[in-house]
């Protein structure tokens, strides 16, 4: 089983969003893990618009990337430029580095529309990165 981790500034969104939908796809062939350089707490509006499609992430924790001291790693995916920037060094021999920066619907302020249109289009946009890594990292290799 291949170790994956998904590192965000906060790991309360984009992170977990992504740890969600890598936790669907993968199927059986990688540890998904996510966190951030800080914890903030999951963020309820990533919890509604990921069960919106039918993603429970409500039961995540928000962890901080010294937790997984240790782990042996796989796959390292930013999903934010700040993180990507100001990450501690994560010593991992053979992890493979992706990076993404996702919006952050999160930092949003307007109507409920609006953020909920924000966190829309952030989630179709992990979900895609999601199904495309796992079809051409994990299933084709």
């Amino acid at each position: 089983m291949k170790n994956i981790l998904v590192l965000c500034t906060g790991n309360s969104c984009r992170s977990q969003m992504a740890h969600g939908y890598l936790e669907y796809y993968q199927n059986d062939l990688a540890n998904i893990y996510s966190a951030g350089i800080e914890t903030h707490g999951l963020n309820p509006g990533a919890i509604a618009i990921m069960k919106e499609d039918g993603i429970d992430i409500s039961g995540h924790t928000s962890n901080h990337v010294d937790e997984y001291e240790g782990v042996e790693w796989d796959y390292i995916i930013t999903v934010c430029d700040h993180a990507k920037e100001n990450c501690p060094f994560i010593p991992a021999k053979n992890a493979e580095r992706l990076h993404h920066n996702f919006s952050d619907p999160s930092k949003l302020v307007g109507t409920p529309e609006a953020i909920h249109g924000a966190f829309l289009k952030t989630r179709n946009e992990i979900k895609d990165f999601c199904e495309t890594f796992i079809k051409e990292e994990l299933v084709n290799n």
